[in-house]
């Protein structure tokens, strides 16, 4: 479901190809120590991300070009793997900054670290879809339909009932009420009403991709995703992508 990894397994010849788009960003944000009030302040600093190459490394990355800092160059990345390390590492000022998603934001928050950047506020690109191997989506057309279908109505749930889904929150993840809540509110926004995959954040994210793997020749959007179902199930809904 992590789209960019199905995209970067089909550059490289894996038999798969991405489905259907669920989240049209990043929930991830970006949490610095109190004397930094903006991602620019952040030049020369240290960030710290959970491992290389993955999507909170790749999204930080991206913000800190957005805002015209190079971070080859101008940042020191530690990987540091899980939140609960993360969130250590910058209580105790070994990093400057760490990416980390929901809850996690608005408990560095409340005490007292600054949210410098949301991904989702910055750019938008595919995050979590679905992705499938070409012969489940030859052979079982249906299966990955429903599923398809499943997951938009999910979005749909997520999108319009806010008390139930923090219900679910709550209870399924184990979280204080409020840090579900928190959740809700930062994230819910991500969640792709439709399944779309609009071509420029596909191409976004299969250009991350060439980069990241040092791929210089031309890949073709219908090499790395399949939206034949997508738009079955978007007509059965009745509705089409936008």
């Amino acid at each position: 479901m992590l789209f960019g990894l199905v995209v970067r397994s089909a550059i490289r010849g894996l038999p798969v190809r991405v489905v259907a788009n669920f989240m049209d960003s990043s929930p991830l944000a970006l949490i610095a120590r109190p004397q930094f009030k903006s991602v620019k302040d952040l030049k020369g600093k240290t960030l710290g991300v959970s491992t290389f190459g993955a999507t909170p490394d790749i999204a930080a990355r991206m913000v800190f070009k957005h805002f015209g800092i190079d971070p080859e160059k101008d940042i020191k990345i530690i990987a540091l793997r899980t939140d609960d390390a993360r969130m250590a590492a910058l209580k105790e000022g070994i990093v400057d900054v760490i990416v980390i998603a929901p809850p996690a934001d608005s408990e560095m928050r409340n005490a007292g670290f600054n949210v410098v950047a949301r991904i989702d506020e910055v750019f938008k690109f595919p995050y979590v879809g679905l992705g499938a191997n070409i012969r489940k989506i030859k052979e079982r057309p249906d299966e990955v339909k429903r599923t398809i279908k499943a997951m938009i109505k999910a979005n749909r749930y997520i999108r319009e009932n806010r008390e139930g889904t923090i219900q679910v929150l709550s209870e399924w993840g184990g979280t204080k009420p409020e840090y579900a809540a928190a959740t809700y509110d930062s994230s819910w926004k991500v969640f792709n009403p439709d399944g779309s995959v609009p071509d420029d954040r596909l191409r976004l994210v299969v250009e991350q991709a060439k980069s990241e793997a040092k791929i210089t020749r031309d890949v073709a959007l219908s090499e790395v995703a399949d939206l034949s179902s997508l738009r079955e199930a978007q007509s059965e809904l009745g509705f089409r992508a936008q």
